[in-house]
């Protein structure tokens, strides 16, 4: 293969067609026909002697070397976009609205907003929440961050994390937990879609789920950290989340270790949208490296 740059154009071309998976919205994002984009990506896969898609009906999935390849693309994108805003600034106040679940939102967003603040001073983030991600994407919504499982999504997407489960109880009732198997006798706080989250830590332990009903019932992560704050009970909550709460001092501890979750924290795109803004792509690339900047 030639050593050359593949074609920069063929490039953005790949990175948007795989990230939203279809060659027609890729089309209309870039301003391109479908026809024009599958020229491009069988450019570039001429060039580079490899498949990258695995073309099917109403279907479009990436081959094992276009995901590697597409890390690397998305990356060097990413730089290209933060190295010119950072050079060059924007002209003028830019404004993106970025909604997000509201326990991400305010137990590990909020941490992290100054820093892009710091890196992109003329981006202003409007931040809205929602309890559930089922709602709806709205046009004035620019980045559309939601936790769930993201094949459930009706639409593209993109998964930028993956998320463990773990524990949490008092500092002053966790000296009467040794380990996952005391949290049997323990009152449970269990959270509104998120049931499956004790059942895994029960299993990971070699323990059937509890028959008991949990003491306490709430619908968001946020009111689970309060209980627990308040020595109410015991919760199971993102690992993400439950790091965040221990490193703002709250009374909290965690139990054991990281049990793997099915769900994800995942970008919804709608079927059919204007093109984005540049600024919304810089916040995406930017949440992307900071979610896999976290362990």
């Amino acid at each position: 293969m030639s050593s050359r740059l593949p074609n920069l154009v063929w490039l953005r071309t790949f990175e948007t067609a795989a990230r939203l998976q279809n060659f027609t919205l890729a089309g209309k994002e870039l301003g391109l026909t479908q026809t024009a984009v599958s020229l491009h990506i069988r450019s570039l896969e001429a060039a580079l002697k490899r498949q990258l898609f695995v073309r099917q009906a109403r279907h479009l999935q990436l081959t094992s070397e276009g995901e590697a390849y597409l890390l690397s693309v998305s990356q060097a994108l990413g730089d290209i976009r933060a190295a010119t805003t950072n050079l060059f600034g924007v002209e003028e106040q830019q404004l993106i609205t970025v909604r997000a679940p509201i326990s991400t939102a305010a137990l590990w967003l909020a941490k992290h907003l100054p820093d892009f603040k710091t890196e992109y001073p003329n981006i202003t983030v409007r931040l809205v929440s929602t309890i559930w991600a089922s709602s709806a994407v709205d046009e004035d919504i620019d980045v559309d961050l939601r936790l769930g499982r993201s094949d459930e999504y009706d639409g593209p997407s993109e998964v930028i994390s993956s998320e463990t489960v773990t524990a949490v109880a008092s500092l002053q009732r966790l000296g009467k937990i040794r380990d996952a198997r005391d949290l049997e006798d323990q009152p449970r706080i269990s959270i509104l879609g998120y049931d499956d989250c004790w059942t895994r830590c029960f299993a990971a332990a070699g323990l059937k789920q509890p028959t008991s009903v949990p003491a306490y019932s709430v619908d968001t992560s946020m009111a689970a950290l309060a209980l627990v704050s308040a020595n109410a009970g015991c919760a199971a909550i993102l690992t993400r989340f439950a790091r965040q709460a221990t490193l703002a001092h709250h009374q909290i501890g965690m139990i054991g270790d990281p049990v793997p979750f099915s769900h994800v924290h995942y970008i919804a795109r709608p079927k059919t949208r204007r093109q984005q803004k540049p600024e919304s792509r810089l916040f995406e690339d930017w949440l992307k490296r900071r979610f896999s900047a976290e362990p």
